[in-house]
């Protein structure tokens, strides 16, 4: 066996995702400095010398685009080591997943020239627009986590305000799968597993119409029974 060590720098990366107008949009920030200047990218950078992964992932969070972490669902994603994949020499990644309810538009910080939320679908769609580094595959690898997420845990309700109706937390699935969902059918599946949602006994009429039921999550982290996408039930 070789006695060479491999001398890498720790980044993290963040895909921070939330529901915004019907539509699942990704945190982006505008590259200010080389490499790749003035190209969309992921949040993140370097860890600090005394700093764990995931301090330096909220760290980063705070600094580029002034999203405090707080309140929001952090789990690490992958790690991403591929050689060349950092212009500047060998880099290895830990990204990190955020779930976050409708956010304000950020404000960019640190070396980061601009900071916007961006339609999931304009990156990883028919005519995908090409992110630094290979931020479209660590997007892409985080997109499915969360698709996947959904069918099988509670995590659905952090993209939502503690109280919601069924329907807006359909419409959560319909952003985050990218596809229609029968109301009704929905609506069965979401009352029927065990302990998904709670009714907190008060309606509302901001969806318009009647009054909707209002619920909160419930004690289950995992879904019994699970809600598969269509695609896959």
């Amino acid at each position: 066996m070789s006695g060479l060590r491999l001398n890498a720098a720790i980044t993290v990366d963040l895909v921070v995702l939330t529901v915004r107008g019907d539509q699942l949009q990704v945190l982006l920030v505008r590259r200010g400095a080389a490499p790749f200047k003035g190209r969309w990218a992921l949040p993140g950078g370097f860890v600090e010398e005394r700093e764990d992964l995931a301090t330096a992932a909220a760290r980063e969070l705070r600094e580029e685009t002034g999203v405090a972490p707080g309140g929001a669902h952090l789990e690490q994603l992958a790690t991403y080591g591929a050689p060349g994949r950092d212009p500047r020499g060998r880099v290895v990644s830990t990204a990190y997943l955020a779930f976050l309810p409708d956010m304000p538009q950020p404000v960019a910080g640190s070396d980061a020239a601009a900071a916007s939320w961006v339609e999931v679908e304009a990156l990883l769609g028919a005519s995908p627009t090409r992110l630094a580094f290979d931020h479209t595959q660590i997007l892409r690898d985080g997109v499915e986590r969360a698709r996947s997420k959904l069918e099988y845990t509670s995590l659905a309700a952090a993209f939502c305000r503690p109280e919601f109706t069924v329907a807006e937390l359909r419409r959560i699935y319909e952003a985050v799968w990218g596809t229609p969902l029968d109301p009704r059918n929905f609506h069965r599946k979401v009352t029927s597993a065990e302990r998904f949602i709670e009714p907190v006994g008060a309606t509302t009429r901001r969806v318009g119409g009647r009054p909707a039921q209002l619920f909160r999550v419930g004690g289950a982290t995992l879904l019994t029974p699970p809600l598969l996408r269509p695609d896959r039930g």
